[in-house]
This record gives structure tokens, sequence and C-alpha cells, in this order.
């Protein structure tokens, strides 16, 4: 199977080539990436998302990310990174249903699958209130492991350092055919979420409860 390209970048934002997934990983080069935060408003507040990454992923397998994200492949714009929320969470959306929250600078390390990683990325940063349940969504098996809520001041509390781990609802990925995943109750951690900056994290979240 060949290898997702993506387009590369100096650091004054000039497209400098395309390159192979793997390597634009290895070598650290810098790319682009879309990411789309939900957040919806309940009986008990405005509650946010959070996606579970399948162990399979090539970087920070398992940890907690954004509702919905992923890089733009070779020649696509922002507005054709759209896709991913749909691919990822069976939702169809328009870029016009979504609201801008800035742009953040990305850079971290690890190891995944025995390879070491250098991620460095622009991420066009989206938010979109969306009132719809957990059960609504039909999640991607080969991306997403989990879908979670949980208060959006939990979260900010959590990522402030005021309290050690919050309450979630989540649902697992199902493979197609299966019964629909049913909801169960868990809790969050900081040490369970892909390390974007803290000050990143409250950014955004501060700016959803404007939505």
């Amino acid at each position: 199977m060949s290898q997702e390209l993506f387009d590369i970048y100096d650091e004054q934002g000039q497209k400098i080539g395309t390159v192979p997934r793997d390597e634009v990983h290895a070598k650290g080069y810098l790319h682009h990436s879309f990411h789309c935060w939900i957040v919806r408003d309940t009986g008990q507040g405005r509650k946010i998302l959070f996606q579970k990454r399948q162990d399979s992923k090539d970087t920070f397998p398992g940890h907690f990310d954004i509702t919905a994200a992923g890089h733009l492949s070779a020649g696509e714009t922002v507005a054709d990174a759209v896709r991913e929320v749909e691919e990822e969470l069976g939702i169809p959306v328009r870029m016009d249903e979504l609201t801008s929250l800035g742009v953040i600078d990305y850079y971290a390390t690890g190891t995944a699958g025995g390879k070491t990683f250098i991620d460095r990325e622009k991420c066009f940063v989206f938010g979109y209130l969306l009132n719809l349940p957990l059960t609504s969504y039909r999640l991607q098996e080969e991306e997403v492991a989990g879908l979670y809520e949980t208060g959006l001041e939990d979260a900010i509390s959590l990522f402030e350092g005021n309290i050690d781990s919050i309450p979630a609802s989540g649902i697992h990925s199902v493979k197609e055919g299966q019964a629909e995943s049913k909801i169960f109750d868990t809790s969050l951690s900081l040490q369970q979420f892909v390390p974007h900056k803290y000050e990143d994290y409250l950014r955004v979240f501060k700016a959803l409860k404007e939505l």
C-alpha cells in the first residue's frame, strides 16, 4: 500500500517539498494539520468531546486527543481537511459550520511501534457546537478507539492543575455489523492526554465556552 504524502514547509511557511508520512515524522519536517473540537450543551452544562487514539497510531497511541483531527495530505487545503470529522466520527460537517479558534504551533517527540518520531505541526484549530449524544457518532475503527465526553469546566480545572482526574462518559468503537457500543463511565487524568502544551489546551477550552 502506498504511503500517504504530506506537503512540508520552512519556518517562513513556504512549501519546500512533498514527503511520505513516515519520513515527515522521522525527520521532524514541519507540516499542517486540522483540529476540530466538538462541544455540546446539556442540562448539566457544556460538555467537551475527546477521542481516544487507536493503539496502532504512529504518534501517541492510546492517548486522548482532539475530537477529530488529521494531517493535510499533499495538495489539500484546510477547507478540504474538514473531511476528517466525517471520516473519524461519522458526522457530515461543512466548513462554514465551524468557528476558527486560531493557529497553534506544535512540537513533540516520542516513540511508537518501536520507532522514534518528531512531530512538528502548524495546527489550524476549529470549534463546533453540536448537540448530539455520544451514541449518534459512528467511529472509524482504524483511527479512533473511543469517544469520551466530560464537563468543559472540569477539563479546564484538570489542565489548570486544580484536580487530578475528571469523570467522563465514553463509547468504544465497534466493528461493522457489531451491536452499538454502550455508554460507560470512567475518569481521565492528565497523563492520558497527548502532550500538547497545557496553555494551548486551556486557550482552546476557554474559547469553546464562548461558541
